[in-house]
């Protein structure tokens, strides 16, 4: 009869546990959630440890560091599990650089932050894209953003917000604002107050379409079920625009949006008044590049724009898109194929999708 006490051979309980698989993959991502150690050799390691890899029977896990320590074991010389690991190493790297950006009056050389990383110039700017998603000449552009919206809401007048953001020139801060507000220093200061934004509803083999239009540009097409809720996005999107009905001339525009969604091989050649972060123009600049008829994958897209790990941040600037098939977050889909979450609905997206297949 057998022993219901009887131990498992050893190495079985090693082999059953999830963190074993993680350290046979040697994902440098596990680093600083768990360590093991190895009894014929004494040392404990990171999960993405690069030496051979032991006997599991040999291996036990911990959840600390300072856990393997207390057992006995001493730190790895190849992985150095008890210093910061290469991961927090490059994060700490960009986030003194990043730092850097924000208190500094103007914009920083490339070759003086790589100094002060101890970079080269070109592995600096690789590391910091690969880390933010975006150039440091992007981050420092959006600092300087939010630099001047904050400027504009706290100085008195104009040319005093312009000295507080670190400009010297009254001619570059007003080209640098426009483009960064969409609208003059001073109307940006009154809230948006008088900027006129042009709006019609029409309809579409999709529901109901709202086109809107700035003096840039179309700045939103939204499509929906609920006019009266799509005028209410587009008053939360512009809260203190004048928001005007179009007239028969605007109508026209319409008709060639909605031109657009009924066959989109057609494209669109009206301006686009696109209004976003950094990260999220790159994005869109790249979803606008996917061919009529094509789909690409949310990863697709990160490693287009050279942040393989922004798979997420990707997603959600698609989710942000206020400019509905003019730029086409719709080709985008998950890795398996599967459709997923769309701001104007899964059966929208999927009626999208199809009906670029046929054209």
């Amino acid at each position: 009869m057998n022993n219901p006490t009887q131990h498992s051979p050893p190495g079985v309980a090693t082999e059953s546990d999830a963190r074993w698989a993680i350290v046979r993959a040697r994902n440098p991502r596990a680093d600083g959630t768990f360590y093991y150690s190895v009894a014929t050799t004494g040392v404990y390691c990171r999960p993405s440890c690069a030496a051979r890899l032991a006997k599991p029977e040999h291996v036990r896990f911990h959840a600390t560091s300072r856990e393997a320590e207390a057992a006995g074991y001493r730190p790895c010389k190849r992985c150095k599990p008890d210093q910061p690991s290469p991961v927090e190493q490059r994060a700490a790297v960009v986030t003194h650089a990043c730092r850097l950006i924000e208190k500094s009056d103007q914009e920083p050389q490339l070759e003086l932050l790589a100094d002060r990383a101890g970079l080269s110039a070109s592995h600096f700017h690789r590391l910091f894209k690969a880390v933010t998603g975006v150039t440091p000449k992007q981050y420092a552009a959006a600092c300087r953003a939010a630099l001047v919206r904050k400027a504009l809401k706290r100085s008195r007048t104009v040319t005093e917000a312009m000295y507080d953001a670190g400009y010297n020139s009254s001619g570059r801060f007003y080209e640098r604002s426009n483009k960064i507000l969409g609208m003059t220093p001073a109307r940006y200061r009154a809230g948006g107050a008088g900027a006129d934004i042009r709006f019609a509803i029409g309809a579409c083999s999709l529901g109901s379409i709202l086109v809107a239009k700035s003096a840039r540009g179309i700045c939103a097409i939204f499509l929906g079920d609920d006019p009266d809720g799509l005028i209410r996005d587009l008053q939360n999107r512009f809260p203190c625009a004048n928001l005007i009905g179009g007239d028969a001339g605007f109508e026209r525009i319409v008709s060639r949006v909605v031109g657009l969604v009924e066959e989109p091989a057609l494209g669109l050649d009206l301006p686009l008044d696109i209004r976003g972060t950094a990260f999220q123009r790159r994005v869109w600049q790249e979803l606008q590049r996917i061919p009529v008829g094509a789909r690409t994958t949310y990863a697709d897209i990160a490693r287009r724009i050279d942040a393989p790990k922004s798979v997420r941040a990707v997603a959600l600037a698609c989710g942000a898109n206020a400019l509905a098939v003019a730029i086409p977050c719709h080709r985008v889909v998950r890795k398996n194929g599967a459709l997923s979450g769309y701001r104007w609905g899964i059966d929208r997206k999927q009626a999208l999708l199809e009906r670029e297949k046929r054209a």
